[in-house]
């Protein structure tokens, strides 16, 4: 490492190879795991949390801290090693012995939500590069909302061959050269090896022609020689008006006699043999898990040395004319917003519009967006069909990063894994918008959003096939019922302008999880004439009572369809059948009610329940206890929306037959 051959009078190669060592001796005992990458990437790792990061270890969750992902997740035991060698008090020496045991912090994969100091959950490749660019952008917006003294921060980003080569990574990276995202820098493990053998089996890109063809700054330095390192780093952190990416040419299990460079230090234990040998090759003299004192006080003097820059900014922030609006905005407070929605679900039912439930939502956004500054919004190319934008609002772009709306383009995936990144950075909300069908696009950032329980919304369009002519490639039959069986991922489809205000508020106030806003294109009814509580947060209620003795038939909908349910209850109450209607908004709001309010909506065992919604039933019968189900089966079909409905049988008439014929 040339001159800095030493860190803390220790020397750097002893340094990195204490995070050698404890990823050799975890994945052993743990006989799982993947030691090539940590030993592979373990000289730049050194030099990037010992000269660059700017962190400390006994506050991790410091607001102006860098942020460091590691998306290549496989290699956890990489940031697990130096969370524990700078002294993260929650990743202890038991932690380290107990790698991917029930019950441990150190998981196969890092989770955010089991320690601090890990920002984000990776293990699907390429999902903490996404979140990387996101995190990026809320660093950028908020420098520019509260200014260098309080938000001045870099984002550093370790990804190996197979963040590179998913999908994912070129939508992350084409918005993050877009957006010259120049605090962040991705250090690449070019190792040339993925499970199956060479990465030449299977893909030949010239990965650094793609990044500098996607606006990126692009180094390269020997991952192996620290003072290389430190200089490409260094450049990095110059760049001007572009995201850099630092390719480090390393060779996977370096160390390793027989394993070293190729597949079988990838995702395996080295072996007993196998290890002593390497650890012989490296110098490394130490019995397992054993961190020599000098070595150990020199990695927890780096883990201290960021504490006087981190209280230098906490005075600063003291001082701050901004400090509460800064504290307010990190603390994710959305008093404004919520007390506003009330006041516009208020006026919703008062003059009960006509209005398709995407126009319905826009208006609720218009209503909150100045009542809530953290409010980020977006759209995958679809701003004037999700209804997304507020009126007045400015876009966020290189040249005005206090813009409050993001042009994602089509990129649902690498949107939503961005918006998880802002969320994971704190101080704002992020929101977006496409078609509900393309929820299969962002599955796998939603999914991810619900594991590690954070607040991102998104607003999802043509709901259903109440979209019509665009046909069956764009109704989401079946997205319903696949979205509402993710765990902690609330599925909201209101019926009318105010059901719309309403489930926006429930999205804003839950704070452990995402949500999606299913919404439809065509024009619904105003169904509700009194919003001074919010009935949707409940998940289900009793719109309308039966009129006469008891109820004889119950009616749950949800959306469009919820105004057909009204239309059958009037049909059936004029043949003398009482019949009571339910909204169904959010079935796991529902399913959080008491048994008492859960049997009061349902009914009793001799009322028929019929459920109604134009999408596939799964779920419906047990949500509700249903006798029947008018909806989809197949998928959908081109026509106007109301020859579709009735092609399919999803009619007011069709709910009362159904009845009819039940009872």
């Amino acid at each position: 490492m040339a001159k800095h051959e030493e860190i803390e009078g220790v020397a750097a190669k002893d340094m990195a190879n204490a995070i050698r060592a404890l990823a050799m001796d975890a994945v052993e005992k743990a006989k799982s795991g993947h030691p090539g990458m940590p030993m592979g990437m373990a000289d730049a790792a050194t030099v990037l949390f010992s000269r660059f990061l700017k962190f400390d270890a006994s506050e991790p969750n410091w607001p102006d801290r860098d942020r460091f992902v590691l998306s290549a997740g496989h290699g956890s035991m990489l940031l697990y090693a130096l969370l524990y060698l700078t002294g993260n008090e929650d990743i202890t020496l038991n932690e380290i012995k107990n790698f991917r045991q029930l019950g441990s912090k150190t998981a196969g994969h890092p989770e955010n939500f089991l320690a601090s100091g890990i920002e984000t959950t990776t293990g699907p490749l390429g999902q903490g590069l996404g979140n990387a660019v996101g995190m990026a952008m809320a660093e950028a917006h908020l420098n520019a909302r509260f200014g260098a003294e309080l938000v001045d921060h870099r984002t550093w980003v370790i990804a190996g061959d197979g963040c590179l080569m998913e999908g994912v990574s070129q939508e992350a990276i084409a918005l993050a050269g877009h957006q010259k995202l120049n605090k962040l820098i991705v250090l690449w493990d070019d190792n040339s090896i993925s499970i199956d053998g060479a990465i030449s089996l299977s893909d030949s890109t010239d990965q650094k022609a793609r990044f500098a063809a996607s606006g990126w700054n692009v180094l390269s330095c020997d991952g192996h020689d620290m003072a290389d390192v430190a200089k490409a780093l260094d450049a990095a952190t110059k760049s001007k008006d572009k995201p850099t990416l630092i390719a480090c040419k390393t060779i996977i299990g370096y160390g390793s006699p027989k394993k070293a460079g190729t597949a079988k230090a990838h995702g395996e234990a080295l072996g007993a043999e196998e290890l002593a040998a390497t650890k012989a090759a490296l110098g490394w003299s130490h019995g397992a898990f054993e961190v020599p004192d000098d070595i150990l006080t020199a990695w927890r003097k780096v883990g201290a040395r960021g504490a006087a820059i981190r209280e230098a900014w906490e005075g600063t922030l003291k001082r701050a004319a901004q400090r509460d609006a800064f504290a307010a905005a990190m603390n994710g407070e959305i008093d404004g917003a919520i007390a506003a929605l009330g006041m516009h679900a208020q006026k919703m039912a008062s003059e009960k519009p006509s209005l398709a439930t995407r126009a319905s939502s826009g208006f609720a956004i218009e209503a909150m967006f100045d009542a809530c500054p953290e409010l980020l919004g977006g759209s995958a190319d679809l701003t004037g069909s999700n209804n997304t934008l507020a009126k007045g609002t400015t876009d966020f772009t290189a040249e005005n990063r206090l813009g409050r709306y993001v042009r994602y383009g089509i990129r649902e995936h690498g949107m939503a894994a961005a918006m998880n990144g802002m969320a994971l950075h704190g101080g704002v909300i992020p929101y977006s918008g496409t078609f509900l069908c393309f929820a299969d696009y962002a599955r796998p950032s939603i999914r991810l959003a619900a594991l590690m329980g954070i607040r991102v919304v998104h607003v999802m369009t043509h709901d259903s096939i109440g979209l019509g002519e665009d046909g069956p490639t764009h109704q989401p039959v079946e997205h319903l019922a696949s979205l509402r069986a993710m765990p902690n991922l609330y599925v909201f489809r209101p019926a009318d302008a105010v059901e719309a205000a309403e489930c926006w508020q429930a999205a804003l106030l839950r704070d452990d999880g995402p949500s999606v806003l299913a919404l439809s294109r065509q024009a619904l009814p105003g169904l509700r004439d009194d919003a001074s509580e919010n009935m949707s947060i409940r998940g289900a209620y009793e719109l309308l009572p039966a009129e006469g003795v008891a109820s004889r038939v119950a009616i749950f909908a949800t959306g469009s369809e919820l105004m057909l349910a009204v239309k059958a209850r009037e049909m059936l109450q004029a043949e003398g059948i009482p019949t009571r209607v339910i909204s169904a908004p959010c079935f796991e709001l529902f399913e959080m009610q008491d048994d008492a309010y859960q049997d009061f909506v349902c009914g009793d065992d001799e009322e028929l329940k019929i459920g109604v919604e134009a999408a596939v039933g799964q779920g419906w019968f047990e949500a509700f206890g249903l006798d029947a189900f008018v909806g989809m089966s197949t998928f959908g079909t081109s026509a106007p929306a109301k020859d579709a409905y009735a092609h399919f049988g999803i009619t007011s008439e069709a709910i009362v037959e159904t009845a009819k014929s039940l009872l």
